[in-house]
């Protein structure tokens, strides 16, 4: 029996805006890593829970949740507001610290689009919790003056026909204070939808993630 198939799913709630969420969690994991979709997306994203079923065969949990609230999500000021999505997964990595089970866990945030704008916020907000980040086809730029307090290592995955996607990656790296790492998916665009390339995207974050969250369990 595969670790995945022997891995628990749980419907939760993050409270105090009480957002939906559901937490895979592997026998024995090594560390949590916390999801931040993209504009118009929401825990249920595929490519999302995809990744998450590639890093809990690996031995970590995964979190997915809704960083909106259902009469939020319709408001497309909302959608874009870092701010708001930034307290959102702040609360998340908080509520992780809380619960006897996760506290020991090291905490890797993913985030993708606006997300790896809140991911990058938030580890600058929690650089004692947050141990890594990885951005998918993300907007760093949109994180501001926050890249230069991310003191977390930082990959940045970008598809190589992702523009102007690809220079604002390339910019932030610049920009953010600890180890980064830029990775190029030739031929990929925003979503990786071409051939292999999300595979692509998965391998390089289940690695990413593997050799920073080393937990207790």
């Amino acid at each position: 029996m595969s670790v995945a198939s022997r891995s628990a799913f749980e419907p939760v709630v993050i409270p105090p805006v009480e957002l939906a969420g559901d937490l895979l969690t592997p026998p024995y994991p090594k560390g949590l890593v916390i999801f931040a979709h993209g504009s118009g997306s929401s825990r249920f994203s595929p490519r999302n829970r995809e990744a998450a079923e590639g890093l809990v065969a690996a031995g970590m949990a995964a979190l997915l949740f809704d960083l909106l609230t259902e009469a939020e999500a319709r408001d497309r000021a909302r959608v874009f507001d870092i701010d708001l999505l930034t307290r959102r997964l702040v609360q998340a990595v908080d509520w992780a610290g809380g619960r006897p089970d996760l506290r020991a866990l090291p905490i890797g945030l993913f985030g993708a689009s606006t997300g790896a704008a809140a991911a990058l916020r938030a580890a600058a907000e929690r650089p004692e919790a947050v141990s890594a980040v990885v951005s998918r086809g993300g907007r760093p730029d949109l994180a501001g003056a926050a890249l230069e307090r991310v003191r977390a290592p930082t990959l940045l995955i970008v598809g190589g026909d992702d523009e102007p996607v690809l220079v604002w990656n390339h910019d932030a790296a610049r920009r953010i204070a600890g180890p980064v790492e830029t990775a190029v998916i030739p031929g990929a665009t925003h979503l990786f939808e071409e051939p292999g390339a999300l595979q692509a995207v998965i391998r390089m974050a289940v690695a990413w993630f593997d050799k920073r969250l080393q937990g207790s369990g």
